[in-house]
């Protein structure tokens, strides 16, 4: 498929993934993303230290060891994207980052007792802002005070990952980030055209991506990510075509393709964008309509919304097996493991609870001071809200539900306790998106990209009035 193949403008099936344009223009709409439910939206400000302490000790209760997953959060980027919807903090000070390494050592000093002999960790995840923004002796630090504090799996079993802005890194950085234990990278492009770049103030070379890429795969890392975003200003479906041919020269292990949200009354660094600029949702739709041919036609395999994998990857497998997962990174291969987050802004999630830490280094700081720990909501689930996430974990991953182990394990009647998501679904299956006996629920071809929309049918707080605009596009 050439970049301007008129099939961008029709309906198709790929690997069971059905292109339904018209469909998606007339259904398509603001939505969570569920990488939690509740989103987290609706966690409260009461939900705080003492809770969060309680459910930690009757979740990792003495005598067992549960698999953790560790999320730690490095705020700072040296630029601006203008797209940017992350918690980020815009410096080229680097003493900074050395401030911001003293209290997160505080935090994990405070937090590591929770889970001292009761835990090992079998996931860590750098995420930001750009982890890389520390120096290599700073990431050698962050690593080692981890390490003393919990008990990790070797590399070999464990997945651990780091986001990687290819702008800022150079090999013997990768060489390092793989001596540390690092066997996973993500990598952020976006879109290799030069007046979307300038457009989106990210000015990034094939060679600077190249580089990392290769270093990466001479150093070890057994898998390998890449992000593009459709919908960026000064796109086009002929130069988002020249990305996916220069993407697919690096055969990454996983491609992520987003949505950009173009949501400038809530996050302020989008303002910076010419609205003028953006694509239409016609040309949006034939992009995605283009890379989804592309990608399917190189043998990635779709996993979910905006993730494909190549057929060996660990996602393409946890998906065969059934045990797939979803959480703040997106799609895991471990089913529902306990998440702690560490540093400004990181969601976590223990057993049956949700707790996200402070916004801002100045009052992560000042909870650390006082001796407390810096969270500032949370939510601790009750059992509709259990039964909920279980339901659109299931949709999300597998696209089915299997309604019968569901009142089995719920000790519920279905049909009773969904009557009115039942009506909507039953809407959604007459557009083809669905299939429903008393059995099943079985997402077909055509629905599988609006598969947002089929979740939040079951989720009881987008009942309640909760505005949408907050949200970005489903599709």
């Amino acid at each position: 498929m050439t970049p301007t193949d008129s099939s961008a403008n029709r309906t198709f099936d790929v690997q069971g993934l059905q292109f339904d344009k018209a469909l998606i223009e007339r259904l398509s709409g603001n939505g969570p993303r569920y990488t939690s439910y509740p989103t987290a939206d609706r966690f409260q400000s009461g939900f705080g230290e003492a809770e969060y302490r309680e459910l930690t000790a009757s979740t990792f209760s003495a005598g067992g060891r549960r698999p953790l997953s560790l999320y730690v959060h490095i705020p700072f980027c040296n630029t601006i994207c203008y797209y940017c919807a992350c918690n980020k903090i815009i410096t080229k000070n680097k003493a900074k980052a050395a401030v911001y390494l003293n209290y997160l050592d505080r935090e994990i000093a405070m937090q590591a007792p929770l889970f001292a002999g009761r835990a090992r960790v079998e996931q860590l995840h750098f995420g930001g802002g750009t982890p890389t923004f520390l120096s290599d002796a700073e990431l050698e630090r962050l690593v080692s005070t981890l390490r003393q504090h919990f008990d990790f799996a070797p590399r070999n079993e464990g997945e651990y990952s780091i986001e990687i802005d290819p702008r800022k890194v150079k090999a013997e950085t990768v060489a390092l980030l793989g001596r540390l234990g690092f066997n996973r990278m993500s990598l952020g492009v976006q879109d290799f055209d030069h007046d979307v770049q300038l457009a989106v103030n990210r000015i990034q070379t094939e060679a600077e991506t190249h580089c990392v890429v290769d270093a990466a795969r001479a150093n070890g890392f057994k898998s390998i990510s890449i992000d593009l975003i459709y919908g960026l200003p000064k796109q086009t479906l002929a130069g988002f075509g020249l990305t996916l041919d220069k993407v697919l020269a690096m055969r990454p292990d996983r491609l992520s393709v987003y949505n950009y949200a173009h949501l400038p009354h809530v996050f302020k660094t989008q303002r910076q964008i010419e609205e003028a600029d953006l694509p239409s949702l016609d040309t949006k739709l034939d992009i995605l309509s283009l890379a989804i041919g592309r990608l399917t036609g190189a043998g990635y395999v779709y996993i979910g919304m905006d993730h494909f994998a190549l057929p060996d990857d660990e996602l393409a497998v946890a998906q065969r097996a059934g045990t797939l997962h979803r959480n703040f990174q997106g799609y895991s291969t471990h089913d529902d493991i306990d998440l702690l987050a560490l540093g400004v802004s990181g969601i976590g999630k223990i057993g049956a609870s949700y707790s996200q830490n402070v916004r801002t280094t100045e009052e992560y700081y000042a909870a650390l001071d006082e001796g407390k720990l810096p969270l500032f909501r949370g939510l601790a689930l009750n059992r509709d809200d259990e039964l909920r996430r279980t339901l659109i974990q299931q949709l999300m991953c597998e696209f089915a539900l299997d309604i019968a182990k569901v009142e089995r394990d719920w000790d519920i009647r279905f049909a009773d306790y969904f009557a009115t998501e039942l009506a909507d679904l039953h809407k959604q299956a007459q557009d083809g998106l669905l299939t429903i006996d008393d059995q099943r629920i079985q997402i077909q071809a055509r629905g599988r990209l609006l598969v947002r929309n089929i979740a939040m049918v079951f989720d009881r707080y987008l009942r309640q009035g909760q505005p949408m605009m907050r949200y970005s596009k489903t599709i």
